[in-house]
């Protein structure tokens, strides 16, 4: 009975030794992969919150106006200069024209003073002429009373004697008498052509400070067309530089307002990457040290770049609403620097990257 026992009793079976394999390698494997990363990362720095950057360029109308054509579609290339939008220009035009207008009777204006100083000026002349011809006249008769004083005396002592006649006497007294008048009335003239001329010099320095005025008119006429001219221009919506164009949502007969964001023209420059790394990973990165990028989009090529540089502040202090520790319940959180990586290269690779496309970022810091 005992034998028949024993006989039963399965035996020991040995150890199954593909799993002790299994497990060696597996701990083997990780140890060597823990290692591996152990490694890298005392000499690497890594994100995933990154992503791809460029220029855009916002396309926004500097006047107010009516849609009435758009020259471009949604994703299309442009070059700087092409037309992307006009906008109804009647009022403008309009607008032209009376600036037009207004620079011509300015300069007639200046024509106008210009014949006002022109003919003050010939009064002038005229007057300091006839000051000249009454200065002579004046000496003229200075002479003719001298002498007919001095016959009027010679007749008086002759009259005593009665050596004349009193006719004689009445002549020679009424000529004085004459003489002395004429003098004052030409004396009286001459006053009269120095006020004149006065006043004529006075004219022309008004006329001539007309000049002036006029002057200031025009320029300030030609900065108004030339204000007009500019906002007719405003009419017609260009491209501020080479690139593609994003979704274009505006429409025929759609008004438009100054400083409305219509659509966004991404220029064709060298792209970037932006990544957010936390403050405790920029220790030892530096400016210039070589960078590994990963793009989702291509994930079988390797971008090489460079660090570029660093923001001046994280990225919470360039939020809408950036946090303030000193109000309610402090929390301590991680905070991220985002640093901009330059690709070093120019390839089809990088020709094709779009903004906002996610990458992963190793930086060397050794």
């Amino acid at each position: 009975m005992d034998n028949q026992q024993q006989t039963n009793t399965p035996a020991p079976q040995p150890r199954n030794k593909r799993f002790i394999i299994v497990l060696l390698a597996l701990v083997i494997g990780g140890s060597t992969f823990g290692t591996i990363k152990y490694i890298h990362a005392m000499h690497h720095e890594d994100t995933e919150d990154a992503q791809v950057d460029a220029n855009i360029s916002p396309v926004i109308p500097r006047i107010s106006g009516y849609v009435t054509e758009v020259r471009v579609k949604d994703n299309q290339q442009v070059k700087e200069g092409d037309t992307l939008v006009v906008l109804d220009n009647r009022n403008e035009q309009i607008l032209v024209e009376q600036a037009q207008a207004a620079l011509v009777a300015a300069q007639n204006g200046l024509g106008v003073a210009h014949a006002s100083t022109s003919a003050s000026r010939a009064n002038i002349a005229s007057y300091q002429a006839n000051v000249a011809t009454a200065d002579a006249q004046i000496e003229a008769a200075k002479v003719t009373l001298k002498r007919a004083k001095q016959d009027y005396d010679r007749y008086a002592n002759l009259i005593k004697d009665h050596s004349i006649t009193q006719q004689q006497f009445e002549q020679a007294e009424a000529a004085m008498q004459s003489a002395e008048r004429q003098l004052r009335v030409l004396e009286d003239q001459k006053r009269a052509a120095m006020k004149m001329t006065f006043a004529a010099s006075s004219q022309t320095n008004a006329t001539a400070k007309q000049v002036g005025v006029a002057n200031a008119t025009i320029q300030q006429r030609i900065a108004d067309l030339d204000r007009a001219e500019l906002n007719l221009s405003y009419t017609v919506i260009t491209a501020p530089a080479s690139g593609t164009l994003s979704k274009v949502s505006v429409q025929l007969g759609q008004l438009v307002q100054p400083g409305q964001a219509l659509f966004s023209v991404v220029l064709d420059t060298k792209p970037w990457v932006i990544a957010n790394f936390k403050e405790t990973q920029i220790t030892k990165m530096r400016e210039g040290q070589p960078v590994s990028v990963k793009i989702d989009a291509y994930p079988d090529h390797k971008f090489k770049g460079k660090v570029a540089s660093f923001s001046p502040a994280t990225g919470s202090r360039f939020a809408l609403l950036p946090p303030d520790n000193a109000s309610g319940n402090f929390v301590k959180v991680v905070q991220r620097l985002p640093v901009k990586i330059e690709l070093t290269a120019d390839d089809e690779y990088v020709r094709a990257l779009r903004p906002g496309m996610n990458a992963d970022v190793d930086v060397n810091i050794d």
